[in-house]
């Protein structure tokens, strides 16, 4: 009849708020029509097959008729009197107790059975509001019961038609009562009288005692789990938290090897939302094949962690993923499925492989130094040599021909070894103010006109804005552009646009050449930078060296986005001039 779920101290309500009360009484309205029915329906179908007339099925209908009426009058005071719910509720215990007493009056008095009904209405009171109100009902239902077997028993009423009659619910025989003993309540010794009346006034406080225990005691452990439901709630929040907020992806699967959960980094790194992912075998990931996901969880144990590398391919771009495969376990050490944690090492792969390269370099730095000083001094005699004897032989002849062939070689390892010593010994750089917009104007302006411009070649300079400012070396800058420029020309052999960009870019002017030529792999990619890696006929694999290292002096970066037959990007981002990121500034 009534919801105990709820949290109070003592004499308090215990529903969590006034809608909870409201939706009570509204139970209590229903429940009351409820078994005002169950008492009359009996004795209405024993009226049909009565053809005597009694008149306790008048007053039967009489006092089904109060509670009908009473209960629409609850309900009108639900919309009239709305949010003084506790008024309400008690107006309800108090018309109930009134209506109980009137059958205890009309059936039987003392030995009625429907006192019974008193325990309901004082165990809802309890329940509802507990301690104080609990014991203010019983108070009031033990006065009326009281005073309704002292008033039949010394005679201040008069007894009922039924007590007359007699009743088969009746546990004794007043058939031959006087009216004497009618009115000294059927007849019953004062002590038996006493008895009853003790016994009732007991209940009813019993009654009202237990049920508030019992209410407090479900309150206390309905607080408890509610509050256990909250650090519960509160403990998954910061749980979700923390591995949603983790840098490295996370993938939980059962045993079988279905998703069943994903964090913002994994969907970050794999480029997958959640909803393609969850559900789905863990190969969805693409890190690795159904056969290879078997493999991994055979060698995977509690004393084992897998930390492999794959190489994932996101796009048209390639990934470094490293991860590590662990068992998923319950409280029991039960298994249950695996933990996927992965990070994208890209980066660090990046900073590692440049790391190396800047050993690399500097090895082959000190390397190249002492072989241009080892070489170039026998070079230098030979070329001369090869000069002298030259002007002694006639122009036609097969000596001369074979001392200019060894003249030409001589220049062009002249060259290459003064490549060597730029690299290992570049001059100091000087850093000035200058327009970098109009330096690449110049450049390009000559390299038009440069033999390695062929017809078929056509070039194309943006630069936006047209005046911008930097602090750095101009004929190293310079050097830059004619590197890059003369390998994207190299690999455009016949014929193709080379187009020269320079653009502000997020604090930085990046200088970008864009080729159509036959682009390059991954590992040609890779090593690009790396000292005696050319990959062009004649050249010394000394130039895209040289462009890193001054790249690196002067606190820039270099980006390089290619594919084998669709061209090459190659982006030489350099630091603005602090405060001057543009504006025209003539050079130092």
């Amino acid at each position: 009849m009534t919801n105990l779920g709820s949290s109070v101290q003592p004499d308090s309500k215990i529903p969590e708020s006034r809608m909870a009360l409201e939706r009570q009484l509204r139970w209590m309205i229903g429940i009351r029509l409820v078994v005002i029915t169950s008492v009359v329906l009996p004795y209405f179908l024993l009226q049909l097959t009565s053809a005597e007339e009694s008149p306790e099925f008048s007053f039967l209908y009489l006092l089904a008729g109060l509670t009908y009426g009473a209960s629409l009058g609850y309900i009108v005071l639900l919309k009239l009197l709305k949010g003084r719910w506790r008024a309400q509720a008690l107006i309800q215990f108090v018309g109930d107790l009134l209506l109980i007493t009137g059958m205890v009056y009309y059936f039987g008095g003392v030995a009625s059975p429907f006192s019974i009904l008193y325990f309901i209405v004082i165990i809802v009171a309890s329940a509802l509001f507990q301690r104080a109100t609990g014991f203010a009902v019983a108070s009031l239902a033990s006065f009326l019961y009281a005073a309704t077997v002292a008033a039949l028993y010394f005679g201040w009423i008069p007894p009922s038609v039924t007590l007359h009659r007699g009743l088969p619910s009746v546990a004794y025989d007043v058939s031959a009562a006087t009216q004497d003993q009618v009115g000294r309540a059927a007849g019953l010794p004062a002590w038996r009288l006493i008895y009853n009346l003790i016994t009732h006034i007991f209940g009813f406080f019993t009654v009202a005692y237990l049920t508030t225990r019992l209410a407090q005691n479900i309150s206390r452990a309905e607080r408890e789990l509610r509050e256990k439901q909250l650090d519960l709630a509160d403990l998954q929040v910061v749980h979700r938290d923390i591995v949603e907020s983790v840098p490295s992806g996370l993938v939980t699967c059962d045993l079988e090897g279905m998703v069943t959960s994903v964090n913002l980094a994994a969907q970050d790194i794999l480029g997958k939302d959640r909803d393609t992912l969850l559900g789905k075998s863990v190969s969805a990931t693409r890190l690795f094949t159904e056969e290879e996901w078997t493999e991994i969880k055979n060698q995977t144990s509690p004393n084992r962690r897998l930390r492999p590398e794959v190489i994932y391919q996101r796009g048209d771009s390639e990934r470094h993923i490293g991860y590590s495969v662990t068992l998923l376990t319950d409280a029991e050490g039960t298994r249950t499925g695996f933990i996927l944690i992965f990070q994208d090492l890209s980066e660090w792969r990046k900073l590692q492989d440049e790391l190396q390269l800047r050993e690399r370099l500097a090895a082959v730095g000190e390397l190249a130094s002492g072989i241009a000083h080892e070489v170039g001094n026998p070079l230098a005699a030979i070329s001369g040599s090869v000069q002298m004897l030259t002007s002694a032989l006639e122009d036609d002849s097969a000596h001369r021909k074979l001392l200019d062939i060894i003249f030409k070689e001589s220049q062009r390892l002249d060259r290459t070894i003064k490549s060597f010593l730029q690299f290992a010994r570049p001059k100091e750089r000087s850093s000035v103010r200058f327009d970098i917009a109009r330096l690449l104007n110049e450049n390009v302006q000559l390299l038009i006109n440069s033999p390695e411009v062929s017809p078929q070649h056509h070039l194309e300079l943006v630069v936006d804005p047209p005046s911008v400012t930097l602090i750095a070396d101009p004929d190293q800058i310079s050097q830059i552009f004619w590197n890059l420029a003369r390998n994207s020309l190299r690999a455009m052999p016949g014929g193709g646009t080379l187009k020269v960009e320079g653009r502000v870019e997020d604090k930085e002017y990046c200088i970008r050449f864009t080729d159509d030529g036959r682009g390059m792999s991954v590992e040609e990619r890779g090593k690009m930078f790396h000292p005696f890696r050319s990959f062009f006929d004649g050249g010394s694999g000394i130039g895209m060296a040289i462009v890193y290292r001054i790249v690196e002096e002067h606190g820039g970066r270099l980006a390089v986005d290619s594919q084998p037959g669709q061209g090459t990007v190659i982006t030489v981002a350099l630091p603005l001039a602090p405060g001057e990121p543009t504006g025209m500034t003539e050079e130092a």
